[in-house]
């Protein structure tokens, strides 16, 4: 299998994604549980739905803001999103 990436996503609810990926799986992904408790300013303004809502699929990755907010695609893949301590 060719490098797994992002292909296509769709806004539920909230922070809540599909995220649909090259090889037809999707995930549906709730990033609120990270934004809200990663506690770093950088974060802060994703809180505000019109703001997460300006992310862009660039070379098969989700990215908000020039790489402000970026996961890896794996770990959107398998819904793992590790929260801020």
């Amino acid at each position: 299998m060719s490098e797994l990436s992002v292909v296509d996503t769709r806004h539920l609810t909230g922070h809540i994604l599909e995220i649909t990926f090259n090889d037809g799986h999707r995930s549906v992904v709730d990033f609120a549980p990270f934004i809200f408790s990663v506690g770093h300013p950088d974060y802060e303004p994703y809180k505000n739905i019109d703001k997460f809502l300006t992310f862009e699929i660039e070379d098969g990755n989700l990215n908000w803001d020039d790489y402000t907010m970026i996961f890896p695609v794996e770990d959107l893949y398998s819904n793992r999103i590790v929260r801020g301590r």
